[in-house]
């Protein structure tokens, strides 16, 4: 037996109270009729409250309620096998980890807000497969494909720029990558969400969006960072907050290459979206643009259903509360003269 609500079991320390409240009724009513009439007069007119009655039409109501708690409960036995067919679109998800994404022109820093706006798109999902693959001078999937939004939040918040050692940021190899993230055996409709500031160190990334789109797969890009750039803080050796540097002894600032993330969306039919203006978001992008996407099925499985029977609580526990009504309080016996 399974049950769908567990969580009224609190509602079991009522039923003493209510099994209180039912007697001090009882007790009142008592006094009333006392009131009204003298135990002499009750006597001759042969009227008096049945004690019995009292005890069943008590027990009547107490199991009523239980049966009703039980019915709240969800109480499920029996099952039968059925085919579900999984529906939605294949979604890989590339986040740019190098250390370019530690500037704070994005509160409270790019890597952070990416993490932040890939949660939200989350939420949104409705049985879409997604895929994580963080890159730098390297990538890889760091998640493969799967519908377990639970187990994807746990290597997301894992995510930092210290995954990947090779320096840079490769969005050709990033592309490459996310194209061998996807399942090859099915025929979704295949996206990919590249979260980069668009810094490209590599070969050129629009060779890679060309083949992406021979395989029938979407790029949408997202620039992390403003259009005048950011410094990078890190921390020294001796644990002091410093600006990054390169090997001349300058400081590097980081700026965002629209150019390039326009052009790899462009290319696929995808679109690019800078971090900067007022309506961007992945749960937007999502909304306004990949969800209206055809979903199609990528996975049939049966599945054991279990038989709702909160029906059989709930139909006793109405007679027998509605019972209660027709057995009366009181018990008329002989009038003495």
């Amino acid at each position: 037996m399974k049950y769908e609500n567990l969580c009224y079991l609190y509602l079991l320390p009522a039923v003493p109270l209510l099994i209180l409240g039912y007697f001090l009724v009882f007790r009142k009513k008592a006094a009333d009729l006392n009131t009204f009439a003298n135990s002499k007069l009750l006597q001759k007119i042969g009227l008096s409250l049945n004690l019995r009655m009292l005890w069943f039409k008590a027990i009547l109501v107490t199991v009523g309620v239980l049966l009703l708690i039980w019915a709240l409960m969800g109480p499920k036995w029996g099952y039968h096998w059925e085919e579900v067919e999984k529906k939605g679109i294949d979604v890989v998800i590339a986040v740019d980890t190098s250390r370019s994404m530690l500037a704070d022109d994005v509160k409270p820093n790019r890597l952070q807000a990416a993490k932040r706006e890939i949660e939200d798109l989350l939420n949104v999902l409705e049985g879409d497969r997604v895929a994580l693959v963080a890159f730098a001078g390297a990538a890889f999937t760091y998640c493969p494909l799967t519908s377990d939004y639970g187990a994807f939040r746990l290597f997301l918040n894992d995510l930092s720029t210290n995954l990947i050692p090779l320096g840079g940021t490769s969005l050709s190899e990033a592309i490459r990558k996310s194209i061998a993230a996807f399942d090859v055996k099915t025929k979704n409709h295949k996206v990919i969400i590249l979260i980069t500031d668009g810094e490209n160190h590599e070969d050129d990334p629009i060779q890679a969006a060309a083949r992406a789109k021979e395989n029938g797969i979407v790029i949408y890009t997202v620039g992390i960072g403003k259009k005048d750039g950011s410094y990078i803080k890190v921390t020294d050796e001796g644990g002091r907050e410093t600006f990054l540097k390169d090997r001349q002894g300058q400081v590097v600032k980081s700026r965002l290459d629209e150019i390039t993330l326009n052009k790899i969306a462009l290319e696929t039919g995808g679109l690019y979206t800078p971090s900067y203006g007022t309506k961007w978001g992945l749960e937007k992008i999502y909304k306004g643009s990949i969800a209206k996407i055809e979903d199609t099925t990528y996975k049939t499985q049966r599945v054991k259903r279990y038989i709702d029977r909160f029906q059989i609580p709930l139909f006793v526990a109405l007679i027998l509360i509605v019972a209660e009504v027709f057995f009366p309080e009181c018990r008329k016996g002989r009038a003495r003269l």
